[in-house]
């Protein structure tokens, strides 16, 4: 029998109750970046990201984080939080993780990136818990 994968309507229902777990002071600041769930980054993220697989990336943030923001800028596209489906997928099989997990861990990450930190900054966020 074929077993039937989350579609990207059930992994925007996960990022949305994460969404909901995140203190609400962020939430706040994050109103307005659209989350939006498709299969895989496209030809050019991944050429951009120097990725070996379309795999090897489970979201990423696309915008101008807040610290870089300025009353300056024109804003040229809405900030957006790509989650990546097929790798989501996959991660959370190769990992044994609970999918929901998965989805929020990716999501604050990138939730992460809009408000300007590293990776190497949210390692040390995660670590200190």
């Amino acid at each position: 029998m074929t077993e039937i994968l989350p579609d990207a309507d059930t992994i925007e229902k996960l990022a949305a109750r994460a969404f909901a777990t995140i203190p609400e002071d962020l939430r706040k600041q994050v109103d307005g970046v659209a989350i939006r769930v498709v299969d895989l980054p496209d030809e050019r993220t991944c050429a951009e990201m120097e990725l070996e697989s379309p795999y090897d990336l489970l979201g990423l943030y696309h915008g101008i984080p807040l610290d870089a923001q300025s009353v300056l800028n024109v804003m040229q596209d809405v900030d957006m939080i790509f989650l990546y489906r097929l790798p989501l997928l996959a991660y959370a099989e190769d990992t044994g993780e609970d999918l929901f997990d998965v989805v929020k861990n990716v999501l604050i990450h990138e939730i992460g990136h809009h408000f300007g930190f590293s990776d190497e900054e949210m390692e040390a966020i995660e670590e200190s818990d």
